[in-house]
């Protein structure tokens, strides 16, 4: 396993060795990192503000082919990374090898955008253009379910439209983004990237500091809220990426075997750390207990293992609180629901097997609340408009999905969702040219798309009179 440093104004930077990293997998320690200290947290912080003073005024063309450079490098290192994102975070080999990729690809992407000024106006009188800015310091914030792909998705677009970035992981998967801070470290000036970790208390820190201009986070909408607290004194922007419940109704005219199996994926992706997965699964009366025999026929054939074995499909929740908060969800599934599949564990590692659990409505919190594990109530109702009312009761809005064989029965379903992204006969679909958001307590603000990128800046009105 190679070492790690921190990245701080252009220097990789190790003090002691004392953030331990856990493979989820067996619960071992396998490696140490470097844990940033309030004082060099400020240091990093810094350098981010001395060096936005140039890289604003690096030409787009110009930082535009940093990201293609940065893409090539990430690509030339894909199964070094994916090794150790499997690691730290416990994912099947495959799953992080796609991770990598998709990473590369938002990177390119992202420099294929381009934000010339916007003439609104021009006459006799006078020419008003519209012009794009750059904020600033940016805090990017990363969760530890896709932790290097979001760490690439949010830097990318910070870095192009000319802010300076700090860059947090979550505690439990700090590799991956060190080791992108590898990857850009001599492809941007000293300063205009930092890459910080720490053990829950840095995150606070940059959401308060008056340097940060804005803080791009993703991660519970608990957290969230104490994110949007410590920013409102100093109205940084911000981009919150919050907690999802999504419901996927599936109607009764659907082919059962067929929308099962894509059900199946979209519910228990990544082991159902996924924040727009499938969580709430409503079927129609008609076919309930034909769908709920398919999918947990599915569940029963589930291989969890080791994500460095290439036989696995599903590999362990990624830290003992998860694992053990959703233990707590399964005793309300004994208690309340009937399980039909999985609801064990095995150790050791903190896995645990899909379960399905039927017979089980609103008002249990393994129905109301983001499981985020591989848990999954199976919800009986009778008719469309009933259970479009009852997937919008959540305070949730993220994502959701209408399964039908008439698109057009399930598309008029789905505009009537209350979320950010509403599905038709799939779910998990997205990708960088596709702005998502959620609404209600799921976020604010969008990622990915010129939308989501033009949210790393500001509008400079330029109005020029003329005669």
């Amino acid at each position: 396993m190679r070492t790690f440093a921190l990245l701080i104004d252009g220097q990789s930077v190790a003090p002691n060795a004392d953030l331990a990293v856990i493979n989820p997998a067996d619960e071992s320690v396998f490696t140490h990192c470097p844990r940033t200290t309030p004082a060099l947290l400020e240091q990093a912080v810094t350098a981010a503000r001395r060096s936005f003073a140039s890289w604003r005024t690096t030409p787009f063309a110009d930082r535009a082919g940093i990201l293609l450079k940065l893409a090539d490098r990430i690509d030339a290192n894909k199964d070094e990374i994916a090794r150790v994102l499997t690691l730290e975070q416990g994912k099947p080999i495959a799953t992080a090898e796609n991770e990598v990729s998709y990473a590369a690809l938002f990177c390119r992407h992202f420099a294929g955008f381009t934000f010339p000024p916007q003439i609104v106006q021009d006459d006799a009188t006078q020419r008003v253009e519209v012009h794009r800015k750059p904020l600033g310091v940016v805090a990017a914030i990363v969760p530890w379910n896709f932790p290097f792909l979001q760490a690439v998705y949010k830097t990318a677009p910070a870095l192009l439209m000319g802010n300076t970035v700090v860059l947090k992981p979550a505690p439990t998967t700090p590799l991956t983004s060190l080791f992108l801070g590898e990857l850009i470290k001599d492809l941007v000036p000293p300063g205009v990237v930092n890459v910080v970790t720490d053990g829950g208390d840095i995150g606070p820190l940059l959401s308060a500091h008056p340097d940060i201009a804005k803080v791009s986070f993703t991660g519970s909408t608990a957290v969230g809220r104490s994110v949007m607290a410590a920013a409102a004194p100093t109205l940084k922007r911000l981009t919150l990426e919050l907690g999802g419940n999504d419901a996927a109704i599936v109607l009764d005219d659907v082919d059962v075997d067929d929308v099962a199996a894509k059900i199946f994926g979209g519910a228990f992706f990544n082991s159902g750390q996924v924040c727009i997965a499938i969580k709430r699964i409503f079927v129609q009366e008609d076919i309930y207990d034909r769908f709920c025999d398919a999918m947990a026929g599915l569940a029963g054939k589930a291989v969890v293992g080791n994500g460095l074995d290439a036989a696995s499909e599903f590999g362990p929740l990624q830290n003992k609180a998860q694992f053990q908060r959703t233990q707590r969800y399964m005793e309300l599934a004994r208690t309340h629901g009937r399980i039909i599949a999985g609801g064990k564990t095995m150790g050791p590692g903190y896995f645990f097997q899909p379960t399905l659990v039927r017979d089980i409505a609103e008002g249990n919190p393994l129905v109301d609340e983001e499981t985020f594990g591989p848990v999954r109530p199976l919800i009986k109702f009778k008719t469309p408009e009933e259970a479009v009312a009852r997937a919008n009761q959540s305070p949730y809005g993220l994502g959701g999905s209408v399964w039908s064989g008439s698109i057009d029965r399930a598309q008029a379903l789905a505009g009537q969702l209350e979320c950010g992204t509403a599905w038709v006969n799939q779910h998990l679909g997205f990708g960088p040219h596709i702005p998502f958001g959620g609404t209600k307590q799921s976020g604010l603000g969008v990622e990915f798309s010129p939308e989501g990128v033009l949210e790393f800046s500001d509008i400079q009105v330029v109005s020029i009179a003329k005669g």
